[in-house]
């Protein structure tokens, strides 16, 4: 038996109504643009194609084989977990015996021809629902009915299903870098026999006997044990966190930090990477600081619709990968650039919202990141299990909180950043003109914000709490007034 991690454990405890830890990857498959003749017309095999009737660029039989060949690339995918009996150790990875493939790949379609806002509602749906516990915790969705007879894929994996060096999200294995299909031997896979909860009680005892810590640990805040000391224990955990924020340097008073639903809104913008280079060079700065300066606008943009004025000394806390700013941090510098960014080490800053002169703006910006991406206190390194070597771990839901009140640097919007471009890439063949990362939605923040640099673009996405950010289109409008009021500086 192999045991969620301490770190992994605690992101599948944290997953509840109001902090759904799954993540993805949307990416937009376009179909391939005619030969035209200097006349206009379609030429060649384009124009017999386009006399064929038009038929999906990628079809469902063809991503269901696809990812049936990949998933041995990933195996949690095909795997549950196991809460141990009475909460005596963390939960365990067993194969799903009744594994179905059909269940995880589902087919999405949106009313003909499907724009942009339309295609943001049904991400923000479906990511809005929580994963089946009783299955391997993902699903995909072959979204159809897209503009220009394009298709999309999402992708929605639970947090601790993915970490940073050898489990990766499925769309990262589901693309080729070229559009020659890579073709994985024949994975004849054969579930094993699910442990009875008789026999996860065993192995936590055997587990506990040689380490004693995980059995204190487990009985004092056991799932089933004694939940009326747990729940009086939580109340006090989060009083003391409340204390620990105050007496730390805590982030700016915000909406940001509440949730008040589970249910989610999804963005998306795009602005040209050779655009902001320009911009960098003109300032002396990095792309990865007009990206910052870009979201500065945008934040500043919605705090001005929600108030008339705001202060000129006013400032959003985000946190965001050190990688990002200094890409020799990766663990492994051979790694190929990650879509979706988990674990790495991380900073906070303080983003100038309340500058009204873009140029000051970005000056500032790339000051500050300067400045606490070299400052210890400023560093943070995520959320974290308590004395993992002693076996003091989070096993129940109230530890994994107390712990991420208590420990972390608080924020107002997590961030994630590119550390370096990700090339082109090809699903069956098929060309992915856009990519978007969906990050992770944690508890007491109302909005997360994922960069990806993909193809000669910086592609913006934001998933928030709608009932706290109900109009977060206005977010991708604002991706853009950002970028132009940049370039207009220049």
């Amino acid at each position: 038996m192999v045991r969620l991690s301490p770190r992994d454990a605690t992101f599948y405890f944290l997953d509840d109504a109001g902090s759904t830890t799954h993540l993805g990857a949307l990416l937009i498959i376009a179909p391939d643009a005619p030969g035209v003749a200097k006349d206009g017309t379609a030429t060649g095999k384009a124009a017999q194609a386009k006399r064929r009737p038009q038929r999906s660029i990628l079809d469902y039989k063809s991503l269901v084989e696809l990812v049936e060949n990949r998933l041995q690339l990933v195996p949690r995918y095909r795997q549950l977990v196991l809460p141990v009996t009475l909460g005596l150790a963390r939960p365990v990875w067993a194969d799903d015996p009744d594994f179905d493939i059909n269940f995880h790949i589902r087919r999405a379609g949106l009313p003909a021809p499907g724009g942009p806002a339309q295609l943001d509602d049904l991400v923000a749906r479906i990511m809005s629902r929580p994963l089946d516990r009783t299955r391997p915790l993902w699903e995909m969705y072959l979204i159809e009915g897209l503009a220009g007879d394009k298709l999309a894929v999402l992708t929605k994996s639970h947090r601790c299903l993915v970490d940073e060096d050898s489990h990766r999200e499925i769309s990262e294995v589901l693309t080729d870098e070229t559009r020659e299909q890579e073709k994985m031997p024949e994975d004849l896979w054969m579930a094993r026999s699910l442990p009875s909860g008789s026999r996860l009680a065993l192995g936590a005892i055997a587990e506990a006997v040689a380490r004693p810590g995980d059995l204190v640990s487990s009985v004092l805040t056991g799932n089933g044990l004694i939940a009326e000391v747990r729940t009086l224990a939580e109340r006090t955990v989060r009083r003391t966190g409340s204390l620990v924020q105050q007496v730390m340097d805590s982030a700016p008073a915000s909406p940001l930090n509440r949730s008040s639903t589970s249910t989610r809104s999804f963005a998306e913008a795009s602005v040209p990477r050779r655009g902001c280079a320009k911009i960098a060079e003109r300032y002396n700065c990095t792309v990865n600081d007009v990206v910052l300066s870009i979201i500065s606008g945008v934040l500043r943009r919605w705090r001005l619709s929600l108030e008339a004025t705001i202060s000129p000394g006013d400032t959003v806390r985000v946190v965001l990968p050190l990688s990002s700013r200094d890409p020799s941090v990766q663990l492994r510098m051979d790694a190929e650039p990650r879509t979706v960014a988990v674990g790495t080490p991380g900073f906070v800053t303080d983003l100038p919202v309340g500058e009204d002169n873009p140029s000051m703006r970005l000056v500032q910006v790339a000051g500050l990141a300067n400045r606490y991406a070299h400052s210890s206190r400023r560093v943070s390194m995520g959320i974290r299990p308590i004395l993992p070597e002693l076996g003091m771990v989070p096993f129940p839901e109230f530890s994994s909180r107390a712990l991420s009140s208590i420990t972390s640097r608080p924020y107002n919007v997590p961030v994630t950043m590119p550390s370096a471009p990700i090339s082109r890439r090809y699903i069956a063949g098929q060309k992915v003109s856009e990519m978007y990362a969906v990050p992770a939605f944690m508890q007491q923040h109302a909005l997360a914000i994922g960069v990806i640099e993909y193809c000669g673009a910086l592609q913006f996405s934001f998933i928030a709490d709608r009932g706290v950010l109900p109009d977060l289109g206005a977010m991708a409008e604002y991706v853009t007034e950002s970028y132009e009021e940049l370039v207009a500086a220049l």
